[in-house]
Parts: structure tokens; sequence; C-alpha cells
């Protein structure tokens, strides 16, 4: 699309802007007044060149609170099982987590039912905040049954692959996944480890991990911004 000149000269700016990184993702821009203020154009014209972005998905409107970059969206290929590490890194982002609780704890009924263990069984929870090149993503609570992964209450999890310190220090290889996926609305304390507002929407990924011999060894809640994480799946008919 041709853009009129004065258009033109505000959308280059604000893409000069964005490859420089002066807007994060996931940040609001300034509003059109001082926009339209510092590139010597009508606003008329901005919402032009604002709109064109828009088309490109370099920036996303609000009718409430303006424009914004758009979070990095994330999601595993159709019917492809991947770890939170692997898909950032088949995106080239670098992904990272913060641990905020690692410890031994007795299983509640549900988990004990759903992980084949006997009830109030040693398990592991591990909460950590996942993000990809430093923009929180991910809320992540995964429970163990501490008898088939009792290397991992010591691990160093900062910014490593769960799945792949399973393998390693545990010799658990994660063949499959039942996960579901439901909306939500984030609530004050995860809005604030998300780096958004509360009553935002988000999505919430129920996860059972088992072994290739079917012995389940992982539960997860994985607690997405909706803005950052889509879910794609193949769907068939039976014959």
């Amino acid at each position: 699309m041709t853009l009129p000149a004065a258009a033109a000269h505000a959308y280059d700016q604000l893409v000069q802007d964005l490859d420089v990184g002066l807007y994060a993702t996931g940040t609001r821009l300034p509003g059109e007044r001082e926009l339209s203020t510092r590139f010597h154009v009508s606003r008329a014209t901005l919402r032009v060149a604002l709109a064109a972005l828009e088309g490109e998905g370099r920036v996303r409107r609000s009718a409430q609170r303006g424009w914004f970059v758009p979070a990095q969206v994330v999601g595993e290929p159709p019917s492809t099982l991947q770890s939170f590490t692997e898909m950032a890194r088949a995106r080239g982002l670098r992904p990272t987590a913060t641990v905020l609780r690692q410890e031994i704890r007795p299983a509640t009924l549900d988990e004990a039912a759903r992980l084949r263990i006997a009830p109030t069984s040693p398990v592991v929870q591990i909460d950590r905040l996942r993000g990809m090149d430093g923009t929180p993503v991910c809320f992540d609570v995964v429970v163990l049954p501490q008898q088939r992964a009792a290397e991992i209450v010591t691990a160093d999890l900062t910014d490593a692959s769960l799945y792949a310190t399973l393998q390693e220090l545990c010799g658990l290889t994660i063949y499959r996944s039942a996960y579901s996926v439901t909306a939500a609305v984030a609530d004050a304390p995860l809005a604030r480890l998300l780096g958004t507002s509360a009553g935002a929407p988000i999505l919430v990924g129920d996860e059972v991990a088992y072994t290739a011999d079917g012995t389940p060894v992982l539960l997860g809640v994985n607690r997405y911004r909706g803005d950052a994480y889509r879910f794609e799946a193949d769907l068939f008919r039976r014959a």
C-alpha cells in the first residue's frame, strides 16, 4: 500500500522506533497527540500510518487505552509436543525461567489419583515465571512424584528446560501430554507477575505428561498472557 507523503514519514519514524526497541513488546505507545506533534503531522495522518502498521501486525489498537506493541505470540506447532524452551528457541528467542518455589509437600487426593500414587505421597512442586527475551509470558506450576524424579528437588532450574532436566537427571523422557486449554482472567497477583492488568485475559493450560509406557510423571498448570500464546492442534474425524 502506498501512503501519502506525510503518513509515510510518520510510518517510517515509527518503524525505526520499533526496530531499535524504543517500545518494548507488550507496552503502550505514546498518545496520538504526542506522536503527531513529534512527527509534525496531523492526528488523522498519524492514524493512517498506525493503521498500516496494524495491518502488518507491528502495533495493536485498544479502543480504551490507545496503541500497543503486541507481545510475542508463542504456540506449539500442530500436533507437536514442545517444551517452553523449545518453543522459544524455535522462534529465535531467549527462554528465561525464574524459580519462585521448589519444595516437597504431600500430594492432594486429586494429584495422587492423576499421578497414580498413594494419597499424601511426597511430590515436588515447582513454580516458575517463564519469559522470552526478558518479557514475562507464562506462570508455570508443575507437580511431580518425588519417587520418580527425586533429583529434581535440588536441580537448578533457572532458565532451564524442565523436560531436558528430567531426561538428564532422572532418566525420564516425556512422550505424550494430555493438554486442555481454558480461558480465564488474571487476578492481581498473577497480573503483577505477567506484567499485565488485573482482569486481563489469560489462557490456562492443564497438562498431564506421560512416559512412553503410559506412566504419568508430571502435572502442569500454565497460565499464559492471553495476547502472548496461541494453541494449535490438528483435528481428525473418525473414519
